[in-house]
């Protein structure tokens, strides 16, 4: 029988019974925010039903294939258009707009072609040369509708019939569209080094004509060719180096995965040592980092000197001289990039040092907590591991996003509408039917009107809801991400909680601890979780809102608009944040305690308070320190990829393969490995949080008495000058 001294008042206000078999976070514990819970399950039924309406209404080849004026797609196997797989606009004067090419609502006949055209011509000059060569009519033809052979048809009769374009111009495939050509020379526009062009009347037209054809499509505001010109001539340049990419990773794939397997081994190994020598390799990270970045600096300022020596090199020549290069190697032959290199080192090693000078008396406290946190993974290695069914739990979410929205996307029957180059038609936008457009009375009111394919949509309930839908289908989305990794944080937390809160370490430490968290969390604490990730949703859904806004808000001249915006984008950033830290924190007592999600919140926001101290300097100094040795290992292996890939390490030099650009495994590899070393390390902080929160429990709860000893590792009992009884002293320490 315990005596009336025995039980002492519990971090909750409540009287606690002592038990000295208690082995870590309570089994005897009831389902919290039931009402939540039956709210999430009813939305997840619900967005199974979405997924399913939208998949028996979408048709992901409206968003794969360009459409033609008949609603027919480009490019699509088993069809006509099979081998013709771009969308050719016989007028393009008529739909200058690059808005109106995305949303195929050009007012001209569209054609699906195999390739675009590469040369000015018109149907008038083709005529004439037919007469002497019979080639030109062949080559012309391929951009005319199917089945129409004769060339000796008029002008007048081909536009009427829109048998054929008038004109066509040199462009380039562009979105699987053919695009005009644009380049800019000089600051002059020119379509295929030329500036003029005859149009399908035989009159001589500037290419400026183009970019002022907007002036008739009433958009505003004005297209900017010259811009666009400039975007797509860089995005096409892009495609290039896209291809080469391509080829690096294909012929160098196997040597990405092998240095991510070492950064896997590294990461763990690193982890594990932490348990028998923290304090060294901490040392060791800090020096390591100042000795990467000093070599950095050091090696910059050799290249900056020695670039900057040569007489004729290219020392004085600037970054902004060269411009844009798609050969990144062109700019480490210049010295300014190297002095760039150089101050941002420079300055990076100084932050890293004044930060350590000012921390240095609080590293010992961090080293203590990091010795328990790898202890404890130690004896539960299974928690390594976890974030795989986290990543698999999250693939699926994205996965099902991203092909709901698609099939919600391309919902709908085709619609048609009244294209009409006169600005004043009274049918202009109208829905239309294309088998009966000939027949009916809008072709004489309006002449040269044509029924046109403009988008897939309807005018059911369901249809007039795609966008709602859509929104729907992003709210639940962000649900579920972050209830997948509410989840994952509230398992950890359990399993960790069972190693701290177990008297004797490792005895009392509960068998399958991870297993058995993970089916508390979810048996007794989904409502909890879907509570504390819809709140987290519904600010990141305000998020997504405010970016949109400021996107379209970028050209506005509101500049008290544009204020509120950044003004709530800053708010929103920072609420998103601080609800992250507190749902985690609550995520922890709810795997300790077993209350529901407001309750634990408020405990652990108060407990927070009352040592905000050390919240802010040891839990954060820990994340430093763990940030280091993300760093010291991604960069490691950076290092050794960077030797690999130069060929500069002579016993595998032949192994290396061929690249057009060493730096795309090389930042694939480094990337890769800093996700890695994330993925060991998060695992890690959240077991360092568990302890801390556990710790600070701890020291309320507990006095270090027989009937009330203290759980924390006797190096922290050392460095807070806390001590248990003797009695219990002494058998704890047996068990350790």
């Amino acid at each position: 029988m315990a005596r009336k001294t025995d039980i002492p008042p519990s971090y909750y206000g409540e009287p606690r019974k002592f038990d000295p078999g208690f082995r870590g976070p309570i089994h005897n514990r009831g389902c919290t925010d039931v009402v939540c819970c039956v709210v999430f399950v009813i939305f997840i039924l619900g967005y199974i039903a979405l997924g399913t309406v939208a998949w028996i209404h979408g048709d992901p080849r409206k968003v794969v294939y360009p459409t033609d004026s008949h609603g027919q797609f480009c490019g699509q196997q088993g069809t006509p258009n099979a081998n013709k797989a771009i969308l050719f606009y016989f007028n393009i004067l008529q739909c200058a707009n690059p808005a109106v090419l995305i949303n195929l609502q050009c007012p001209t006949t569209q054609l699906c072609v195999s390739k675009c055209p590469d040369r000015f011509a018109t149907y008038l000059d083709m005529q004439y040369n037919y007469r002497y060569n019979k080639s030109y009519w062949e080559y012309y033809r391929q951009f005319c509708k199917p089945g129409f052979d004769n060339p000796r048809k008029s002008v007048a009769q081909v536009l009427r019939d829109e048998d054929c374009p008038s004109m066509i111009v040199p462009s380039r495939p562009f979105l699987q569209r053919c695009f005009p050509d644009f380049i800019t020379r000089n600051g002059t526009l020119t379509v295929a080094n030329k500036t003029v062009f005859k149009d399908g009347l035989g009159k001589t037209r500037s290419v400026i004509d183009l970019r002022d054809a907007a002036k008739d499509s009433n958009l505003e505001p004005r297209v900017n060719w010259t811009a666009i010109a400039g975007g797509i001539t860089s995005l096409l340049d892009a495609k290039e180096v896209g291809m080469k990419i391509f080829e690096d990773y294909a012929n160098s794939w196997y040597w990405i995965l092998i240095g991510l397997v070492i950064t896997m081994v590294v990461s763990l190994a690193f982890i594990l040592l932490l348990r028998f020598t923290a304090g060294v390799l901490l040392w060791l990270i800090i020096f390591g980092v100042i000795a990467v970045v000093g070599y950095g600096i050091w090696h910059c300022y050799w290249e900056f000197s020695t670039l900057r020596g040569k007489p004729y090199g290219d020392g004085d020549v600037t970054i902004s001289d060269i411009g844009f290069q798609t050969d990144f190697r062109v700019y480490l032959q210049l010295s300014q990039t190297w002095l760039i290199f150089m101050i941002s080192l420079s300055v990076i090693e100084a932050v890293i040092i004044i930060i350590l000078i000012f921390l240095r008396r609080r590293v010992r406290i961090a080293i203590a907590l990091l010795k328990e946190g790898s202890r404890a993974i130690g004896y539960i290695m299974s928690t390594l591991f976890y974030p795989i069914i986290t990543f698999v739990l999250l693939a699926i979410c994205i996965a099902y996003w991203a092909v709901t929205a698609v099939f919600l996307a391309s919902s709908g029957d085709a619609v048609y509408k009244v294209m009409s180059t006169p600005d004043k038609c009274v049918y202009a936008n109208l829905t239309c039917d294309p088998e009966t457009f000939s027949q009916t009375n809008v072709t004489k009111v309006c002449p040269g009107s044509q029924c046109t394919f403009a988008f897939y949509g309807g005018e059911s309930l369901y249809h007039r809801y795609i966008f709602v839908l859509q929104l729907c289908n992003l709210l639940v989305f962000l649900w579920l991400v972050n209830f997948t990794n509410a989840l994952g944080q509230c398992t950890l937390a359990g399993a960790f909680a069972s190693y701290y809160w177990a008297l004797r370490k490792p005895q009392d430490i509960p068998s399958c601890p991870l297993f058995s968290s993970f089916s508390r969390a979810v048996r007794y604490h989904t409502g909890s979780l879907a509570f504390g990730s819809l709140i987290l949703a519904v600010v990141q859904m305000f998020r997504i809102v405010l970016e949109y806004l400021d996107h379209k808000l970028k050209g506005a001249h509101n500049a008290f608009a544009r204020f509120l915006i950044c003004c709530l984008k800053c708010c929103f950033w920072c609420l998103e944040h601080f609800i992250k830290f507190m749902n985690r924190n609550a995520y922890i007592m709810i795997a300790i305690y077993g209350k529901n999600f407001c309750t634990s919140a408020k405990d652990a926001f108060f407990l927070l308070m009352r040592n905000v101290v050390r919240v802010a300097v040891l839990d954060k100094v820990t994340d430093f320190l763990l940030f280091l040795g993300k760093v010291l290992i991604s960069g490691s292996v950076g290092v050794l990829a960077f030797f690999f890939f130069t060929r500069k390490i002579p016993v595998i030099q032949e192994e290396v393969p061929s690249l057009n650009y060493y730096w795309v495994p090389l930042l694939t590899v480094i990337f890769g490995s800093y996700l890695i070393a994330h993925g060991f390390f998060n695992v890690y902080a959240m077991c360092v949080d568990t302890l801390f929160l556990c710790f600070l429990v701890d020291l309320e709860v507990n006095s270090g008495s027989a009937a009330r000893p203290f759980y924390m590792s006797s190096t922290l009992r050392q460095i807070l000058d806390k001590k248990n009884s003797k009695r219990r002293k002494d058998k704890r320490e047996r068990g350790r």
